[in-house]
């Protein structure tokens, strides 16, 4: 069953009401072709008013479309060969984190990523795309094996935050993403990190210390989801709209803010409307950036990373 949005509905009754026109024109062998091509010229520009000024709240329903792209999706439309390395090889294989070995168009790199599933079992599996401590420590030892080998690093970021259960705490949940964030700092190969969903707070920022950083155009960065910051402001979800607004936490808003260094465009409606076309986009990107980068040296990695991070939050008056 499709998945149609309250803001959408205006899109729906023009689909439908194409699809019966045609049905009664090919019922009754009337032409009815002028009013159908009204339909469809009324039907791109309602898209196009749509989905060209989506609120903040809109665009955290888009990066949450149940249909939208994930990490194995991407890997599968834009990498020759993936060989996906488990564990962290202290405690087990943490599934709401993958990653592996990969070649994109010949440049051999380590993909890593969030994977929420897309069913309920999947999603089960996958606990939501919810790390535990041990998933940032697979990252990080992916990490530093491609640093070993001199492969640039890849990350995609689609998770509703770190997973916050008890026992994820005891097993240093917060120590696991400051040490990522430490050691991402000064990894010395090029990392490219990409918000493809969600990007909720330490669970996101865990993969996304990057010399590039960016945003896929219906997805959303904070360091709260909107339903959490409304209820701690107003001890409900009741305002989640109003709180998404606050956060400026859209692709438009962060580029904006200079906290990423572009945004990847999606088809009209969202990724999940053309997966290929949205992939497409995002491995053009990647090979810009990646012939970028690899041909500077590892300190200019790093101090260019250091100092990218460091400039965030900095006003001037």
């Amino acid at each position: 069953m499709k998945t149609t949005f309250d803001f959408e509905k205006p899109i729906a009754d023009l689909q439908l009401q194409i699809e019966k026109v045609t049905q009664v024109a090919e019922k009754t062998q009337v032409d009815m072709s002028a009013t159908v091509r009204e339909l469809e010229e009324k039907l791109a520009s309602t898209e196009k008013e749509i989905y060209g000024n989506l609120t903040g709240w809109q665009n955290v329903q888009m990066s949450r479309h149940p249909d939208r792209p994930q990490t194995y999706d991407y890997i599968e439309a834009i990498c020759d060969e993936f060989i996906e390395l488990h564990g962290d090889r202290t405690v087990k294989d943490d599934k709401a984190i993958v990653g592996g070995m990969a070649s994109i168009d010949g440049n051999a790199v380590m993909i890593i990523g969030h994977q929420k599933g897309k069913n309920t079992k999947e999603r089960q599996f996958h606990n939501f795309g919810m790390a535990n401590p041990e998933g940032y420590r697979k990252a990080l030892r992916l990490m530093k094996m491609a640093e070993k080998f001199n492969k640039p690093v890849i990350t995609l970021i689609d998770t509703m935050g770190a997973y916050p259960g008890l026992e994820a705490e005891e097993r240093g949940q917060g120590e696991a993403i400051a040490r990522n964030l430490m050691e991402m700092a000064v990894l010395k190969v090029p990392i490219i990190c990409v918000v493809i969903g969600e990007g909720a707070s330490g669970g996101a920022l865990g993969i996304g210390v990057g010399n590039r950083v960016y945003m896929m155009e219906h997805t959303w960065y904070s360091v709260i989801s909107p339903e959490s910051c409304s209820s701690i402001l107003w001890r409900s979800w009741d305002h989640k709209e109003k709180a998404a607004e606050a956060l400026k936490l859209t692709s438009e808003d962060m580029l904006g803010n200079g906290l990423i260094d572009g945004i990847i465009p999606e088809p009209l409606g969202g990724a999940h409307q053309d997966p290929a076309a949205a992939a497409a986009n995002l491995k053009s990107q990647l090979l810009k950036d990646l012939a970028e980068l690899t041909a500077k040296d590892s300190d200019t990695l790093v101090s260019e990373r250091i100092d990218k991070f460091s400039k965030m939050g900095v006003v001037t008056e």
